[in-house]
């Protein structure tokens, strides 16, 4: 496993001592990534916390604005982002390319949750650090089964989906945040997914 060039910060925590995140990787087996994870990253024997700050229970500190990230391709099983996403700066696609850093660590089929507050709510206007704006459509212009897809075309997500529910978009219209599954996909599954218009 070789691991990209990165200019951020590295560090990984394993107890009390130092690792690589190779090592950490090989230790854990199947990873779970928490990016931005702060303080209170996700509980799990598999989770490694990044973030750009070294708190406590953070594995990775790094600049997620570094591209790539100081981990290998298709490395992890599953990915949490909760208040983040408003915080990537979405100047010149910055928030695409964000997102296809997300695809580049994750396995085919691996789940990515998304958490965030609704572009247009109080909890998100009331932050100054917020510059993100994202509301329960905007994970569709990452999702190759919605027309949206094509605008940008980033790499190729699909939304997860529940027979009873369906598509996998939450808003709770109380607190005004937005959750989100997505579905990696790997390229070679592109067109199974694909949205077609109807041909007249």
């Amino acid at each position: 496993m070789t691991l990209p060039s990165a200019d951020g910060i590295l560090t990984a925590n394993v107890q009390n001592g130092r690792a690589d995140v190779l090592e950490l990787i090989e230790q854990k087996k199947s990873i779970s990534l928490d990016i931005g994870c702060g303080a209170h990253k996700i509980p799990g024997a598999n989770v490694i916390g990044m973030d750009f700050q070294a708190l406590p229970g953070v594995d990775v500190v790094h600049n997620w604005s570094v591209y790539p990230w100081p981990f290998p391709d298709e490395c992890a099983t599953f990915a949490h982002a909760s208040h983040v996403i408003e915080h990537v700066n979405p100047a010149d696609f910055g928030f695409i390319k964000w997102m296809n850093e997300v695809w580049r660590i994750m396995r085919p089929g691996a789940q990515f949750k998304l958490v965030y507050p609704n572009g247009s709510s109080p909890r998100y206007v009331q932050d100054p650090t917020h510059c993100n704006p994202c509301n329960q459509v905007t994970p569709w212009y990452f999702c190759v089964e919605h027309p949206f897809y094509d605008i940008y075309t980033p790499k190729p997500w699909r939304m997860a989906y529940n027979e009873n529910l369906g598509p996998a978009v939450f808003w709770d219209s109380h607190l005004g945040d937005v959750e989100v599954l997505l579905v990696k996909l790997g390229e070679d599954e592109v067109d199974q997914w694909k949205w077609h218009p109807e041909s007249d």
